[in-house]
């Protein structure tokens, strides 16, 4: 069993966060929203080994692997009624910073199908608010729809026409780009 120290994406999730790369980011948000951001918490931080269960106030919070393309790569089911991922599932396009490869396709349709298998009834994550069931399976569809699109259109543009022909008029269509610049680097 690792650790979440151990796992590649994250290294030791304190050092990180007062490193060169999300410590810039941080930096780079703070001048660009000054005082509309709260502070990074202090004191003692600890860390939690996957697939393990730690209760707090009377709740289970069971600490599972995420998505092997995803930063942190952890989900977390609690009380055995909510998955949380770092992406909430919604219907609407995928965004580039979410799924930028086929190996990253493959690893979204792998942790939906893990977040299904739960039992949870309420998904929700640290971008997008809280969804059901129905947005999960509808992205495990798309994903699987995306999939096939990729591997059926050799160019960016003809990938992104045949995602607003095969989801018209789905919520972030203008991502489109973006996404199909990241499939065909």
């Amino acid at each position: 069993m690792k650790t979440h120290s151990e796992c590649p994406q994250s290294a030791k999730m304190p050092q990180f966060t007062k490193g060169e790369i999300y410590g810039g980011m941080m930096k780079g948000f703070a001048q660009a929203f000054s005082d509309a951001l709260t502070d990074m918490p202090t004191g003692k931080a600890s860390e939690v080994a996957f697939d393990t269960t730690q209760t707090w106030a009377g709740i289970p919070f069971e600490f599972r692997h995420g998505a092997t393309s995803d930063f942190p790569g952890a989900s977390i089911l609690i009380g055995g009624k909510a998955y949380y991922t770092h992406w909430t599932p919604a219907k609407a396009h995928v965004s580039h910073l979410q799924v930028s490869s086929p190996a990253a396709i493959d690893a979204e349709i792998a942790e939906a199908e893990k977040s299904l298998a739960s039992g949870a009834e309420l998904f929700i994550g640290g971008h997008g608010g809280a969804a059901k069931r129905d947005a999960v399976e509808f992205k495990i569809d798309y994903l699987k729809k995306m999939k096939e699109v990729l591997g059926n259109n050799q160019t960016a543009q003809a990938f992104t026409d045949d995602m607003k022909k095969a989801f018209p008029g789905l919520p972030g269509e203008a991502g489109l780009e973006e996404l199909s610049k990241a499939l065909y680097k």
